[in-house]
């Protein structure tokens, strides 16, 4: 833990990358995959609504495996009790930091009040990570936009002063602004144009808080290069599409000297848990559906979608299809080690 004088005591330890939340996406599944590839690398499940944990089936919305560690909840809400009790429960079950959604545009997401619209509410955003962090001993942080239309650097200036006075542990700033009305969810992550210059004078007006970037990063390099300015880097869609991007992560951002894995290795790491599951009566694609990006740009990579999309009459049959993949596919694609990112930073 560490504090400052004007903010108070701050929990939790920093985490140079991690992989954003991403609806129907970043599933346990999907969690237990990449797992494969960085040990290291913050996690998040994807935006849970506290009606959901507090009155569905947790076991099918909180439950992980504890490879898939270390590993943040993220919760929608705007209810303070609510999201304390989601806060209790994310410790209870393992959770190693429970995370606010202040940047989801969804109009579902709008009309049930929260999500980006709260960037309009600063004081009930405060009031909720207070509620939190009574609640809880693990980090509570805040993901958000830069703003909502209409609004300019000094509202989000008031956002973060008011939100880390209630003990937000660190906050992960998109780095575009939200339009609330006309634009569907997917046009917000590439619309709005990317201000990171905004994100680096947060960071240095508020040199004691903990400023993480997110937002159009797709390369190991870039987050490298935004390091110099930020303490942390997150990367989304780039992190789903081409997974294997973050085989040298752990090497590059979190100091380990374990040699980094090939695409054969996690094919192999990955096949005890895909027969377990087949096992317990899941279909096989709501595992390998997040593995399609596997071999992104890569020769054989067509071959690897064509088989893993193929419908499978039995659980036998789909796991033969796998083993098909990795007879066909290229040796030397297989086993080859992951791109070499420089090691010097170029200048920002």
């Amino acid at each position: 833990m560490y504090s400052d004088p004007i903010f108070g005591q701050r929990r939790g330890r920093r985490w140079p990358l991690s992989v954003a939340p991403m609806m129907d996406r970043t599933d346990r599944h999907y969690r237990y995959f990449m797992r494969q590839i960085t040990r290291h690398t913050l996690l998040y499940t994807e935006m849970l609504t506290t009606g959901a944990i507090l009155r569905g089936n947790r076991e099918a919305l909180l439950g992980f495996s504890a490879c898939e560690r270390p590993l943040a909840l993220q919760l929608g809400g705007d209810d303070p009790a609510q999201l304390a009790a989601c806060a209790r429960l994310a410790e209870a079950w393992g959770y190693d930091e429970v995370n606010l959604n202040v940047g989801c545009p969804s109009e579902r997401v709008q009309e049930a009040r929260f999500g980006v619209c709260l960037m309009a509410q600063p004081e009930q955003v405060a009031r909720c990570v207070a509620a939190m962090r009574q609640a809880t001993a693990l980090p509570v942080t805040v993901k958000h936009r830069l703003g909502i239309e209409g609004q300019d650097y000094a509202d989000l200036v008031r956002f973060v002063r008011t939100v880390a006075r209630a003990g937000c542990d660190r906050f992960i700033v998109h780095a575009r602004i939200a339009i609330l009305r006309g634009l569907s969810p997917k046009a917000n992550r590439t619309i709005p144009p990317l201000r990171y210059d905004e994100v680096y004078r947060l960071k240095r007006e508020f040199p004691e808080l903990v400023i993480e970037l997110n937002g159009g990063v797709t390369t190991l390099e870039q987050a490298r290069q935004h390091l110099q300015r930020v303490d942390g880097v997150m990367i989304g869609r780039a992190a789903y599409d081409n997974p294997f991007l973050f085989a040298r992560a752990d090497a590059l951002f979190y100091d380990d000297a374990t040699p980094p894995p090939t695409r054969r290795q996690v094919l192999v790491a990955m096949l005890p848990y895909l027969e377990a599951w087949l096992a317990r009566g899941l279909p096989l694609h709501r595992i390998t559906r997040h593995m399609l990006g596997l071999f992104a740009g890569q020769p054989g990579s067509r071959l690897w979608k064509q088989l893993l999309s193929q419908p499978a009459p039995s659980a036998s049959v789909a796991l033969q299809r796998l083993h098909e993949a990795l007879a066909r596919l290229p040796a030397a694609v297989l086993d080859a080690p992951p791109e070499t990112v420089p090691l010097t930073p170029t200048p920002a």
